[in-house]
């Protein structure tokens, strides 16, 4: 795709945004993980890189009004590469925009590559968030899962940032994982309460097709549904119990430190994604830059933005997401913004499946908000499909 046939002409009138910023590479590869990375080549990083700077360059005119109001630097494992990188990347934004004082700034690392001068690098750059991939604090399903770091290097990560005085960082950790049960589940919440995160991010695993646990699925032993939806409830409740507030799906947080670019994307502000198979929204267009090394090197070096694709959305695209993002969030849907926005009277159009759920106790609806009750959100999935035109 051409530099001028597209983002030259992509406009709109919000002056906020959010960037996220993907970097392809991780020490090696988690048997769970499909997402657009590599194991680490030296030569290639260095390359990878320097078409980064370069995709940003291209921005230019459309980021030159905007503030950037939160970043999010993801993976793969950003702490894999030298934090040359890492602080190269946000020098090369800050050349082009402006990143507001109070932007948030959230860097991805695992526990076995985050050293001491590697944060401090990070520190100095302006990232001000950190999120853990930390996953189990169980050395056996770590293990059987992929991933390389333990349980001990998890501790001397979060000592390192709290030595540090880092403050603001998030666990990310998983349910549903081969053989794991209600014990691992409460040693968590055990390490969580010793740990103290501001953060924390619990995601029950998915297998997609192409990664080694779904190809191999058959040698392990998942929880059954009802045991996974047992963990979830006990992790929720024990949370609860130490200040975490539930503010989405599988998000909570101590108060004030929700993740402010996560809430840009489930509320529909704009964002623009750089590096290989990122995504963008902007006002009602979506598009998507190439997952394959070869093609993003090709095009950034002939001076083209790296867009795979792109999508219109119309005002029903537009509707429906609305819903399916709002009810993943404990404040539900706002009613007098939905109506606003999509000139729509709410408990007519949806009269239907809004009597449907009552019925079942599936949601709660005042004046002002609809959203899941507790039962609610074991189906999020099938509650969005009957708000769905």
């Amino acid at each position: 795709m051409k530099k001028n046939s597209f983002i030259e002409n992509l406009y709109t009138d919000q002056r906020e945004l959010s960037l996220y910023v993907h970097v392809p590479f991780c020490e090696s590869r988690c048997y769970y993980c499909d997402f657009c990375s590599s194991v680490i080549k030296d030569d290639v990083v260095a390359k990878y890189f320097n078409c980064l700077y370069d995709e940003i360059k291209l921005y230019a005119d459309f980021l030159k009004n905007k503030e950037i109001v939160s970043i999010f630097i993801g993976g793969g494992t950003p702490s894999s590469v030298d934090s040359y990188y890492i602080t190269q990347t946000i020098e090369a934004i800050n050349n082009l925009t402006k990143i507001k004082s109070n932007a948030e700034i959230t860097l991805e690392m695992n526990p076995n590559s985050a050293s001491a001068n590697k944060i401090k690098d990070y520190l100095k750059a302006g990232v001000n968030r950190f999120s853990l991939g930390a996953q189990s604090f169980d050395d056996h399903l770590l293990k059987k899962i992929g991933r390389i770091h333990t349980k001990n290097d998890i501790l001397t990560c979060v000592d390192t940032l709290k030595n540090l005085d880092v403050e603001n960082f998030s666990l990310d950790l998983m349910l549903g994982l081969p053989s794991q049960d209600l014990k691992d589940i409460e040693n968590s919440i055990e390490c969580i309460n010793f740990l103290k995160p501001k953060h924390i991010s619990y995601y029950s695993l998915i297998l997609e097709e192409g990664t080694y646990l779904y190809d191999h699925r058959e040698k392990y032993d998942f929880p059954e549904e009802i045991e996974d939806r047992k963990m979830y409830h006990f992790m929720r409740n024990e949370l609860e119990k130490l200040s975490y507030n539930q503010y989405e799906l599988s998000n909570f947080a101590r108060k004030g430190y929700e993740s402010m670019h996560n809430l840009r994307y489930w509320k529909l502000k704009n964002y623009l994604g750089l590096g290989m198979s990122s995504h963008s929204n902007i006002d009602n267009i979506r598009f998507w830059n190439t997952a394959d090394f070869k093609e993003y090197f090709h095009l950034i070096s002939e001076g083209n933005f790296a867009i795979s694709d792109f999508e219109t959305l119309t005002k029903k695209d537009r509707l429906n997401e609305h819903i399916m993002m709002a009810l993943r969030l404990n404040e539900g849907i706002d009613i007098a913004l939905i109506e606003e926005i999509f000139e729509i009277d709410f408990f007519e159009e949806y009269k239907n499946p809004i009597k449907k759920n009552i019925s079942l106790n599936l949601i709660s609806v005042d004046e002002n908000n609809l959203k899941l009750t507790n039962a609610g959100m074991d189906f999020c999935n099938k509650i969005e499909l009957d708000f769905f035109k």
